[in-house]
Parts: structure tokens; C-alpha cells; sequence
């Protein structure tokens, strides 16, 4: 472009205004979403990805627990076998000694972490365990992400009455210590169950869970559906006839998403854990089914003399729940808007 000078005449200046943005071939690079943005981000995040790998490994061992015990171990995760005895380097020992102690690991395929005072296969009752633990977690993830989500919205919305009744109610429940609270439901449902649900349902510990955790999802929802609901695009959507449950469903809860979703990895694994605290202490899964917290409080008792029959479950639960705390903050990264990434075709 040419700039004329104040005589009238031609400057000579010449002026480039090709955009700085376009490509080498003169193309602007395509526009891309905010969830491809966080894919992208969430790819260049290497320890995020290494911990989600070994999560995925975890948790495909404990759904494969049927066939390691079927064609492995030999044996099912309830099976006594006090009497039995088990080949260890060629010579045969008891599975449990005349003295009550049971077997440490064979490191074989009959055996392989040792048994308990019962003559159970350990790595059978390990692997059994961490899919009763990994159930009751996702269980209560859904009643939590739900409920949580539902009172959020119902109380942020409508405010008035239904915020003065929910509001107080999620204030009581969060005064609880979660523990206490959780062992105190557990050891009351575990004797007389819920209705038709015996005490000894693993659905026990998962609605304990979910009811307990579910104000530390249902405030902070309630918190952005009190801003969302001033927003211009909220009366907007009322002056276009839109009634209350469907601005709820199709206006505010797609902007309340990525609290949701940042908010899931957190609730997982505080679900996974607090049901290892419930079952440790009694109050969570009950007698024959096994998990990770009933594993580490069965092997309290020979933690000197078998140190693996606590340890291994122990680093499992420990495993396990930083994998998903450790993803969590990669998902959170990545759907962060201010987060910064070079974005090449």
C-alpha cells in the first residue's frame, strides 16, 4: 500500500499488511475448540499421561481378578483352605501353621503374596478387593456427581425457600467430620441395612459416601449457578419463553461443566479412600467380601512377621488414589482457560 505525500505526491513508502498469523503457505491455521485446546494440552503433559497409564493398569488387573483366579491361583477369593499345603521351592509347607500363622509370599502362581489366617489367596482377595473398592468408589462418584450437581442447581436457582431448606441442610452434613460421619451411617446401616438393602450390600458404604461428599460438590455449583443466573444470556433465554428446568438443564448446566468435570478426579478418589478409612475400622465392607481397607486392617496383626499382608494393599489403595489425583490436575490444566499452548497444524 502506497502513502501519498502532503504535496500529493507518491511517498514511496511501501506498507506490508499480510496478517502475522497465517502460515507459511499463506493459510490462517483453522480454529479449534476449547476441548480440542485441552486435549492438545492434556497430550503435552507427560506425567499426567504416565499416571494415567498406570492407572488404567490397575484397574484392568482388578477387573481381571475372574481369571486370575480361575486360571492361575486355582482358587476364589472366599475359598478357606486351612489345612492345605503349597509347594515352595520344592518342599511342601502349610498354608497356615499349627500355630495360627498363615504362609507369607510363595512369589508362585499358588500363593503368590501368601494367604490369611483363613488360608485365602492373598493376591486373589488383593485383586478381588481392589474392584470392591474401585465399585464403591465409582458408585458413589455417581450419586456425589448427581445429587451433588441436582441440589447445587435447585438451591442456586431458585433461591428462596428451596435455597433456605438445601442450603442449611448441605451446611449440616459439611460440619461433620467425614470420617465420624461415615463411620457412625456405616455402623448404623451395617445392622439393619436400607429396606430391602441388607447391611452387608457393598450399595452401604456407596450411599454413605455419596450422601457425605455431597455438599462439597452441591456449594461450589450452587456458587456459579448464583453468578450464572445474573448473566445477560440467562434473561435472554426467559425472555424467549424458556421456562426454569429448561434454562437449569440447557443455559446453566453446560457452563457448569468444567466445575464437574475438575471437580470428578477430586471426588473419586476421596471416595476411594474414605471407604479404605469406613472398612479399616469396621464400619464399610463387610465379612466374606474383601477390600483394600479390610486387607490392610487384617494384616495389622502380623505387620512384624508378614509385613506384605498390609504393605501390598496399602501401596495399591496408595497407588491408585494418586493416579487419579495426579490425572485430576492434568485434566484441570488442561481445561484451564488462561492455561498457555502453541497451537501448530
Amino acid at each position: 500500500m502506497a502513502l501519498d505525500s502532503p504535496e500529493g505526491g507518491a511517498a514511496g513508502i511501501i506498507v506490508s499488511a499480510a496478517p502475522s498469523d497465517l502460515s507459511p503457505e499463506g493459510r490462517q491455521p483453522a480454529a479449534i475448540g476449547p476441548w480440542q485446546l485441552a486435549l492438545r494440552r492434556l497430550r503435552r503433559n507427560y506425567v499426567t499421561l504416565f499416571f494415567l497409564a498406570l492407572l488404567v493398569i490397575l484397574v484392568l488387573m482388578c477387573l481381571l481378578a475372574p481369571v486370575y483366579s480361575a486360571h492361575i491361583a486355582g482358587v476364589g477369593p472366599n475359598t478357606n483352605n486351612i489345612t492345605g499345603t503349597v509347594s515352595v521351592n520344592g518342599t511342601q509347607q502349610n498354608i497356615v501353621s499349627l500355630s495360627g500363622v498363615p504362609i507369607g509370599p510363595t512369589w508362585g502362581a499358588h500363593y503368590l503374596l501368601g494367604a490369611d489366617t483363613n488360608g485365602r489367596d492373598l493376591a486373589v482377595r488383593l485383586l478381588y478387593g481392589g474392584r470392591t473398592s474401585l465399585l464403591i468408589g465409582a458408585v458413589a462418584t455417581a450419586v456425589i456427581m448427581i445429587l451433588g450437581t441436582l441440589v447445587g442447581l435447585l438451591a442456586g436457582y431458585f433461591r428462596g425457600v428451596v435455597d433456605f431448606i438445601l442450603r442449611p441442610l448441605m451446611e449440616l452434613i459439611w460440619s461433620f467430620p467425614v470420617v465420624i460421619l461415615g463411620v457412625a451411617l456405616g455402623t448404623a446401616l451395617a445392622l439393619g441395612g436400607i429396606g430391602p438393602v441388607k447391611g452387608n450390600s457393598l450399595f452401604i458404604p456407596a450411599f454413605i459416601i455419596g450422601v457425605v461428599y455431597v455438599p462439597y460438590l452441591g456449594k461450589p455449583i450452587r456458587g456459579e449457578v448464583l453468578r450464572l443466573r445474573e448473566q445477560d444470556f440467562i434473561d435472554a433465554a426467559r425472555v424467549q419463553g424458556m421456562g426454569p428446568w429448561r434454562i437449569m438443564f440447557s443455559e446453566i448446566l453446560p457452563n457448569v461443566s468444567t466445575t464437574i468435570i475438575v471437580f470428578l478426579p477430586l471426588i473419586l478418589a476421596n471416595s476411594i479412600l474414605l471407604e479404605a478409612y469406613l472398612s479399616f475400622l469396621g464400619a464399610g465392607v463387610q465379612a466374606p467380601n474383601a477390600s483394600w481397607g479390610t486387607l490392610i486392617s487384617d494384616g495389622l496383626t502380623y505387620i512384624q512377621t508378614t509385613p506384605t499382608y498390609s504393605l501390598i494393599p496399602g501401596a495399591m489403595l496408595v497407588l491408585t488414589v494418586l493416579s487419579v489425583n495426579v490425572v485430576g490436575d492434568g485434566v484441570r490444566d488442561a481445561l484451564d482457560p488462561r492455561a498457555q499452548v502453541r497451537v501448530r497444524n
